[in-house]
Parts: structure tokens; sequence; C-alpha cells
């Protein structure tokens, strides 16, 4: 059976998903394909949590579980969700792979999803459609706990596609925020988010973009763009997005 066996303690650490620190590559090739990358690193989570558990929890087998590992997203997601895929949602599976860096004693969890677009309209698709396959395949199987079903929402912002619409050519990656998603997914997290910020603990979140030819034009005060107009970097952090959602608004023309 495809499953992806996640131990009972990762999905407790779900619900401290407002400890996440946030990664999300782009790489643009000349001949129009692009390598993306969404990584997700939640060793602080893990760190605050190892402090509220008792040793026996620590000593615990699945506490102790150490994976490195790789494999086809397709074969995470499980045969009942599966059934709920059309035919391009599973080919868009099949072409991207999870990666899984796990050894929670040593406070460390890192999880990556890759994938490599074709092109400019197979990215689009991709972008559009992964995070219902990641979050609505993948973990909802796994558990039915209330706060980790919660924590759903929150990872939203990792493939966090749901509240974004785009319009991606060869020669221009525009992304703009959807207001009335992105409140609405606020409305059910913004208390996860601010028990971390009473923690003080934020969410770093950082975008970068890789073009093969330099970048005629952007539209986002807050990008920084480098000398060789090849590379778009943003950085910023949950508390100011919850401010001011304009700041994930993108416009490149190159």
């Amino acid at each position: 059976m495809k499953k992806l066996y996640l131990p009972l303690v990762f999905l407790v650490i779900l619900c401290y998903s407002s400890c996440v620190d946030i990664e999300e590559r782009y790489d643009f090739k000349d001949d129009g394909s692009c390598n993306v990358t969404y990584g997700f690193d939640m060793s602080r989570a893990v760190s605050v949590l190892a402090n509220l558990m008792t040793d026996s929890v620590k000593e615990s087998p699945q506490f102790s579980l150490v994976k490195d590992t790789t494999l086809n997203f397709y074969n995470a997601i499980p045969d009942s969700s599966l059934l709920k895929l059309n035919a391009s949602e599973i080919e868009l599976a099949k072409s991207s792979e999870l990666s899984v860096d796990m050894n929670l004693k040593k406070s460390v969890m890192k999880v990556t999803l890759n994938h490599t677009a074709k092109d400019a309209a197979d990215l689009q698709f991709y972008l559009q459609n992964v995070s219902k396959i990641a979050l609505n395949g993948q973990i909802n199987e796994v558990t039915t706990n209330a706060k980790a079903s919660k924590a759903l929402d929150a990872r939203q912002l990792v493939a966090g596609q749901d509240y974004y619409s785009y319009d991606i050519t060869p020669h221009k990656f525009y992304r703009i925020i959807d207001k009335v998603k992105f409140n609405a997914f606020l409305k059910k997290t913004r208390s996860t988010f601010m028990m971390a910020k009473a923690m003080l603990i934020d969410m770093p979140y950082k975008l970068v973009l890789k073009f093969a030819h330099p970048v005629k034009k952007i539209d986002n005060s807050k990008a920084v763009l480098s000398a060789d107009r090849t590379e778009v970097t943003l950085v910023t952090n949950m508390d100011e997005v919850m401010k001011n959602p304009n700041l994930m608004n993108l416009k490149i023309d190159f």
C-alpha cells in the first residue's frame, strides 16, 4: 500500500507548525523549464516541543526514529486519496519528489518537495494544484486529530498556493494574493500564530527566484534584485504578511 508512515510525534509537531522556517526556490532554465523547491524546516518546533516532553516520551521509539530518505511524491499519498485525483494531478504527483530528514533527538526535522516543470504552463498548473494534493491528499488521511487538522491550514504557507493567483509565461512570473482567501486562512489559523508569537517564535519566509536571463522589471519594494539582475530574493515573516498581505505579491518580467 502506498503510504508515507509518519510517526505519532511528527503529527504532534504539526500542531507547532507556526515554528516553520520556509524557503521557496525557483530555478528557471534556458529551455523554459523550472526547478521548484519547497523546503520547510521544523527543527525549531522540535526543540520547543522537546522542552515540554517527559523523559519517557523522549525515550520512546517514535521520538528515537531517524529518517533521511527521498521518495516519489506519488508513493507518499495514501491509496484512498489517489482515487480522488484526476489524471493530471496524478501526473503532477509522479513528477515530484518528497525528501524527509528527521532526527528528533538532535532537533532535526526537514521536509522538502521538489518538482521540475517542463514549461511555463506546466509551472502554473503545478503551483495552482500542489497544495490541494499535499494538504488534502497526504496528511488528512494520516490523522483525524483536531489539532493536527488545524495545523494543516498553517502549512498552506509552505505549499501555500491556495490563496494565490498566477500568471506565468516564458517571460513573466506574476503572483497575486487573494485577500478573501488569505483572510479566511488567517481566521482559521490566527490562534496558532499568536501562540507562536507569544513564545517569541516567528515564521520566517524566504523566496528565491533564479532566472536564466536578466530581470527587466520587478514590482515589489521588499524584493532584492542581485547585481547581475538574474536573482530575486524576498525575505519576510508571517507576522509582517498578516499585517500587509501585499508583501507576497510579485510581478517580474524577464
